[in-house]
């Protein structure tokens, strides 16, 4: 754990001797959706593996950058790329990001990525608000000693995600007039995509859509006592009695579709952020 935090603490001395931001807000941006920064007002910009200890993404559609500035007025960093479990990374290195937003002082993780759809409802190209998440990866970031600067050793997860900023992204897309899906999302390990076994499964256990990111990261961010709004772009959608094969460039191009849509919509709902 000491040596965890020597990390954090070198990565952050980093960006903080290149830039003055201070950070409430971050983003972290999943697989196609790196541009949902495109209108921010940059200050800094680098590459992972520029910064110290920063793991590096090794996925198509994932930059690879993390920038520091302004979005929509809001003093903010955001990670243009991820991390993976199935990369080979400890869920420690996955949720780096996390506990370097932490360091940074950053109170607010808006989290997006590329889902696969489960409900039926879904089409491809919808935005899901993520109500609550399944954590099927069977890791978990906050095993090991517990650091009490970082979190209680047991984080509640009752409430994961924020029901205030879950509204007022419900308000910021009906301003925008565009319907906002909400629902589960399941967390995978991966690589491998999900058998029509597997897809039925998940329905059953309550899950509206299916990715292979995200609950590390939030898991470390609940226990940095984050306030979280979850977003999943929806770029098909699984039926297990008429299976469809998916690639990662299918998968790819609808996320690059989407992300001006789920741009906008976090530039409207960063506009009304109370």
């Amino acid at each position: 754990m000491g040596e965890q935090k020597q990390r954090i603490d070198e990565a952050s001395a980093f960006l903080r001797k290149h830039s003055a931001i201070q950070p409430t807000l971050g983003l972290l941006t999943g697989t196609g959706l790196g541009g949902c920064a495109e209108s921010m007002a940059v200050e800094y910009e680098v590459d992972y593996g520029a910064i110290p200890h920063f793991p590096v993404s090794t996925v198509s559609g994932h930059r690879g950058r993390l920038l520091l500035g302004h979005l929509q007025g809001q003093a903010a960093v955001v990670f243009q790329g991820r991390f993976h479990l199935y990369e080979g990374y400890h869920p420690w290195e996955v949720v780096f990001p996390i506990r370097l937003m932490q360091a940074l002082g950053a109170r607010t993780l808006i989290v997006t990525n590329a889902a696969g759809g489960l409900n039926p409802a879904f089409k491809p190209g919808d935005i899901m608000l993520i109500k609550d998440h399944i954590n099927l990866t069977g890791e978990n970031p906050l095993v090991g000693p517990n650091d009490p600067d970082w979190g209680v050793r047991f984080p509640d997860m009752s409430c994961v995600y924020d029901p205030k900023l879950a509204g007022q992204a419900q308000k910021a897309a009906s301003r925008l007039g565009w319907p906002l899906q909400n629902g589960v999302y399941a967390g995978l390990k991966g690589p491998s995509l999900e058998t029509p076994a597997e897809i039925r499964f998940l329905k059953t256990i309550g899950a509206d859509a299916v990715g292979l990111s995200t609950v590390q990261e939030v898991i470390a961010a609940v226990h940095a006592g984050m306030r979280i709004l979850g977003l999943s772009v929806i770029t098909n959608v699984n039926q297990p009695d008429r299976p469809v094969p998916a690639t990662l460039e299918e998968i790819i191009a609808v996320a690059d579709q989407a992300a001006p849509r789920l741009a906008r919509l976090i530039q409207q709902f960063l506009e009304h952020l109370e």
